[in-house]
């Protein structure tokens, strides 16, 4: 693995998984729905200066639109409200355990479709230790450690995650756009959907906190902006298998950062079970690697 590569995949983890951390500390002054349109709005804003600057055009297409409003759906919408939603009740490092679940997700939504004809042995095997592990982590024998509904929320996040991967390789991917106007694209559609979301739970007063503020600022313009024009560079420079590494990254560093810098509880469950859930991923996603690539700024919680 060359030095460089090893230091961009490094950098883009510790964003990426660090943006557990930020919800939970944005949620300090923000509500959920709050959080997602902010952090939307100012990645939108970053990718779109990007855009400018490379002299890149956003589609023109209006079937292209349609595609990248449900993209934006279930790639950004749910899931970042769902996260903000589960947050004010569960650890960060916690959401960050379950949303490892993401590529298992992809793997069954896109045999579900028809992406994947079949599965080898090897890659059953690989899905149900994944999904045990996630059953490790939920702990649902122990709800009153973990409040349970708020964790199945994670989880179905991380679905909503892993459908976009299917839905984005099927209709998005590959059609002669560059992934930079795709992204930004997909933030303008979210952030009209979530403009749509406001009289939902988004028109309650802020408390301007600095915490708070700055921690939707880095979520925004760092996790949802920036990482994502460094992912494709990485994608673009070290290819998508180097490039993909960073979904067993993400959990780990949401993990250490969430103990590190909340004191949140490092539990047996917890530690286990996203063991167990990484290790189910690797014998699960060897053929996904390249579309989960390529679609991975999806699941940046």
């Amino acid at each position: 693995m060359p030095l460089k590569g090893l230091v961009r995949i490094s950098l883009l983890a510790l964003i990426w998984g660090s943006g557990f951390l930020l919800i939970k500390i944005a949620l300090r002054g923000f509500s959920p729905v709050q959080l997602t349109f902010s952090r939307l709005a100012l990645g939108a804003l970053v990718l779109l200066i990007f855009v400018a600057v490379t002299r890149l055009r956003l589609p023109r297409v209006g079937r292209t639109w349609l595609h990248l409003v449900m993209a934006a759906l279930l790639a950004n919408a749910i899931p970042y409200t769902l996260f903000g939603v589960a947050e004010r009740h569960v650890d960060s490092n916690l959401a960050g355990a379950i949303n490892a679940t993401t590529p298992l997700w992809t793997v069954l939504f896109a045999l579900a479709t028809g992406t994947e004809s079949r599965l080898t042995a090897r890659r059953w095997l690989g899905m149900l230790l994944g999904f045990a592990g996630a059953m490790i982590i939920l702990a649902p024998w122990n709800i009153s450690e973990v409040p349970f509904r708020y964790a199945l929320a994670c989880l179905t996040a991380s679905a909503s995650y892993g459908a976009s991967y299917v839905y984005m390789a099927r209709y998005l991917i590959g059609k002669d756009l560059s992934p930079l106007v795709l992204s930004a694209s997909q933030l303008i559609a979210a952030s009209g959907l979530l403009i749509l979301a406001t009289p939902f739970g988004g028109l309650t007063s802020p408390q301007w906190r600095l915490d708070a503020v700055l921690g939707l600022v880095a979520l925004g313009a760092v996790g949802t902006g920036i990482a994502y024009v460094l992912n494709y560079r990485i994608i673009s420079d070290d290819g998508p298998v180097l490039a993909s590494t960073v979904t067993y990254l993400i959990p780990l560093v949401a993990v250490v950062v969430g103990a590190l810098f909340l004191q949140e509880d490092l539990t047996p469950t917890l530690i286990t079970g996203t063991a167990v859930v990484l290790a189910g991923v690797a014998l699960a996603r060897h053929k996904t690697s390249q579309a989960v690539a390529r679609t991975t700024p999806a699941s940046s919680g």
